[in-house]
């Protein structure tokens, strides 16, 4: 679980996470695509996940795949190339993340997308609801409505999936979405 971990933020002053963390967001200014390619600003938004993960004392291998997030969905990076550069655990969490685009209804791909996180563990469901997070936080400062509801779909999908073990503190965060 991920609570013993939360106080040992060790990691948050060492040189070698400082070193990880910036050779993701480089790999992520390497294969991102152009903005204007995407739905919103991914760079700035995976960047934001991290940032949110690493603030809140969260694990360095959390921290390193909230960054890495929407990589093998909006890039051409590969889950070879992602377990070279970090881990498996990692890749893990990072494809736990990765929408099916071969999904086409919406509401079968979050569910799906939960599902795989959910299997994964605790740790890729704090990944996905700092994304929710970020997400709601952004589509609420543009307002952008069709965005927000598909952030609460995604909300009330993880609380479907969530096991009731799991207490880390975002998951409270993402219930305000929900109220």
């Amino acid at each position: 679980m991920i609570h013993s971990q939360l106080n040992n933020n060790s990691h948050l002053m060492s040189a070698s996470f400082g070193y990880k963390s910036e050779k993701a967001i480089k790999m992520l200014c390497e294969y991102m695509p152009d903005s204007e390619n995407l739905i919103k600003p991914t760079l700035f938004h995976c960047i934001r996940v991290g940032v949110y993960l690493y603030n809140n004392e969260y694990p360095e291998d959390i921290i390193i795949a909230g960054i890495m997030h929407d990589a093998l969905e909006d890039t051409h990076l590969t889950e070879k190339e992602l377990t070279e550069a970090f881990n498996q655990n990692v890749t893990d969490m990072v494809k736990a993340n990765t929408k099916d685009k071969s999904i086409k209804d919406q509401d079968q791909r979050i569910k799906e997308l939960i599902r795989r996180c959910a299997l994964n563990g605790e740790n890729a469901l704090i990944v996905k609801a700092a994304d929710i997070l970020d997400n709601w936080n952004y589509y609420n400062k543009i307002d952008d409505a069709a965005e927000m509801d598909y952030c609460r779909k995604n909300a009330l999908a993880l609380f479907e999936a969530l096991p009731e073990n799991y207490k880390a503190p975002i998951f409270e965060k993402i219930k305000r979405i929900l109220n």
